[in-house]
């Protein structure tokens, strides 16, 4: 009886533990198919893995052992401007192009962002690198940095026309302050060069495939402005976010110094840090330069894709585009004063910063302001222009257009003619700043204005 009910009673219950089995075996296998497929296209940009560390020589890191901790933020960024003249046809086939980038903040691993925007074709990188300088400035890496840069663990990607990518995460100690060198070689012509017109900041090209190489010897060819490249990104252990620096010459640092990293954006950086290091309580934040030479509010240049498109125009890509940004800064307006055919219209500048405001608290980000400074004894200014300068200023300090304002025009005019900049701070043509005018725009920012979100809506 014991035995017969034992074995009626276990019949049964093996079925119906085999059962259970079954039903947590095909729970585990679909969660682990959400979490690959949620994981997989975690950016929605078709880039797949993009936080996955590399080794530095093609291989993966076991996505089982322990992920790095930090926060991914922009350490440095170029907005694409233009085509290269010169290479609509071949592009620069056969050639390593080694771009020399300063970092913003430092990080354990980094990826890089590389842009075929102009472009009329395919662009094929069969190689790329990333390492640090040797000496600020050089073509030359410290050889024990330099590691090989995969695209979904593949050493080569093809960037279609129009398009960009971003690369597999790298181990790579980053420090802030310092100069990275980053290479990609391009087998086949693919032309017009996406580049970033005004650097200052001197780069290299070399014939042949030297991605890798570390002497810098082979490197003959230098050239004032960036190629391909358009953004490099940090894991970070101090840094919890970026600023992107949105404006035109004069946040590009046209007139700086080249290989200074004098652009007031650069110096905002260095101040943040040391005021963290000093234990004030500012954000954490990472600068990233969004400046374009020439760059408007509301008009576009020529051609198609446009040249050196407008803010508005290039708002996606260049602000909400960048890694973990929590805070823009706006220095734009000069130029469609100076450029327009006819008298600009202040109302339409001011409505076209205001667009860009709203695009941002959309997103969730705060919105620092700049005046704009005077332009006085330059070949364009007259007194129309400046009364619409004026005119747009006050609109920006009565505080209609931003969440907090920088007073860039306060702090460089020549307090004998404020419609001029004053001379220390005068670069000679009477629009720019010298290096000393550049240090001046950041030291004026109170690096308060960059704490806090957008504004909650009513």
């Amino acid at each position: 009886m014991t035995g017969g009910r034992d074995g009626g009673a276990g019949a049964p219950t093996a079925k119906y533990r085999a059962l259970l089995a079954a039903v947590i075996a095909a729970i585990v296998a679909v969660s682990a198919t959400i979490y690959v497929g949620v994981s997989s296209d975690l950016y929605g940009d078709g880039t797949r893995d993009r936080d996955t560390l590399a080794d530095g020589r093609g291989g993966h890191r076991n996505p089982a052992a322990p992920a790095s901790t930090g926060t991914w933020v922009s350490s440095w960024a170029a907005s694409p401007v233009g085509g290269e003249p010169g290479t609509e046809m071949t592009g620069l086939a056969n050639r390593s192009l080694r771009n020399v980038v300063h970092t913003s903040v430092g990080g354990t691993a980094a990826r890089i962002t590389l842009s075929n925007l102009y472009g009329q074709s395919p662009l094929t990188i069969s190689h790329a690198s990333i390492a640090l300088s040797a000496g600020r400035g050089g073509a030359a890496a410290l050889a024990d940095t330099m590691r090989q840069v995969t695209f979904r663990g593949r050493t080569g990607v093809v960037i279609p026309a129009g398009g960009q990518v971003t690369s597999d995460a790298v181990r790579i100690a980053v420090p802030h302050d310092g100069d990275v060198l980053v290479t990609t070689y391009s087998p086949t012509g693919s032309g017009p060069v996406t580049r970033h017109t005004y650097a200052r900041q001197t780069s290299y090209a070399a014939v042949g495939e030297h991605t890798e190489d570390t002497t810098g010897a082979v490197y003959t060819e230098e050239s004032a402005f960036w190629r391909y490249l358009t953004g490099l990104d940090v894991l970070s252990r101090d840094s919890e976010g970026t600023v992107v620096a949105l404006g035109d010459s004069l946040t590009d640092g046209s007139t700086s110094t080249v290989g200074a990293n004098n652009r007031w954006p650069d110096i905002l950086s260095d101040r943040l840090r040391e005021a963290a290091a000093a234990g004030r309580d500012v954000p954490r934040y990472s600068v990233v330069n969004g400046g374009i030479s020439g760059n408007r509010v509301l008009a576009d240049g020529l051609g198609r894709p446009a040249e050196n498109p407008s803010a508005l125009k290039r708002f996606d890509r260049d602000v909400l585009g960048r890694t973990h940004v929590k805070v823009l800064v706006v220095d734009l307006g000069i130029n469609d004063i100076l450029r327009d055919p006819d008298l600009a219209d202040p109302d339409a500048i001011v409505g076209g910063l205001k667009t860009l405001v709203d695009r941002a608290h959309a997103r969730g980000l705060k919105v620092v302001g700049a005046t704009l400074m005077p332009f006085g004894g330059h070949r364009g200014h007259t007194d129309a222009r400046e009364a619409v300068r004026q005119r747009i200023n006050a609109e920006i300090r009565a505080g209609r257009v931003f969440d907090a304002v920088v007073d860039f025009d306060r702090a460089l005019r020549d307090p004998y003619d404020p419609r001029r900049l004053r001379p220390l701070y005068d670069s000679g043509d009477h629009l720019h700043p010298s290096d000393r005018g550049y240090t001046r725009m950041a030291e004026v920012f109170d690096l308060n204005d960059l704490k806090g979100g957008a504004p909650a809506r009513l």
